[in-house]
């Protein structure tokens, strides 16, 4: 039995909420179960300068946690002068999974910077970023659509993130934090609606695991991301 009493294949309930803030180009507040973030999409009409002249675009991100996101407060990273490796692991893999999905081309010479602030904590941060990230980054490209700044959408794919475990010696999806804190073994699946995979974190925590167990767990990334498209598609409209 899991802490929350879902089925081993059952996600949390999924909420993305649109235009949350009303100055970013995009913005979301993406909800799986008590974890929320929110996520703003910013264009920017100049490019980082090693991509001067090169005719292509650049969508990247940061990500960071509000002091009392957890259970006990921490520190703004601002107030100590550095990021965290956490934090820097994260904001690339963000990043790296809305690229995967981005025909730079098309977006041109402007960058889109896409801002993940986890406002609770309760497990799955990073997959929620980056699940809420695509929908503000649509919204964005969208408007840059609509007012023909752009002539064809940049965006070739949705793109998706899942934690699946093995708690108790099951495998389960969309650990919250009182299975991750105990899992046996925890992974980050990012996945497209096309069916690829963009990235797989998996590490074993308490006990190592076969590859049969490596494929359980992607099976059940793919349950948890085709929830997650089909509430992408319902934010967007689409």
């Amino acid at each position: 039995m899991r802490p929350s009493g879902r089925a081993p294949d059952q996600m949390r309930p999924i909420a993305i909420e649109t235009e949350f803030t009303i100055h970013a180009e995009g913005s979301v507040l993406v909800s799986f179960g008590n974890t929320k973030v929110l996520v703003t999409a910013s264009v920017d009409e100049k490019v980082p300068s090693w991509m001067r002249g090169k005719g292509a675009g650049w969508v990247t991100a940061e990500y960071g946690m509000l002091p009392r996101a957890t259970h006990t407060r921490g520190s703004r990273e601002a107030a100590k002068g550095k990021q965290s490796g956490r934090t820097q692991e994260i904001q690339r893999l963000i990043g790296r999974s809305l690229r995967a999905v981005v025909d730079m081309k098309k977006l041109g010479e402007r960058q889109i910077i896409i801002d993940c602030d986890v406002i609770q904590a309760d497990g799955g941060t990073r997959t929620a970023s980056i699940s809420g990230a695509w929908v503000a980054l649509r919204i964005a490209v969208d408007k840059l659509l609509a007012a023909k700044t752009i002539a064809e959408d940049p965006i070739v794919d949705k793109v998706g993130a899942i934690s699946c475990g093995i708690y108790n010696g099951t495998p389960v999806l969309d650990l919250d934090y009182d299975e991750d804190s105990v899992a046996e073994a925890d992974g980050n699946f990012v996945l497209t609606a096309k069916g690829q995979i963009v990235e797989v974190q998996a590490s074993a925590e308490g006990a190592t695991y076969d590859e049969e167990g490596l494929l359980r767990l992607l099976r059940l990334a793919r349950i948890g991301c085709g929830e997650i498209f089909a509430a992408q598609d319902k934010a967007t409209g689409r």
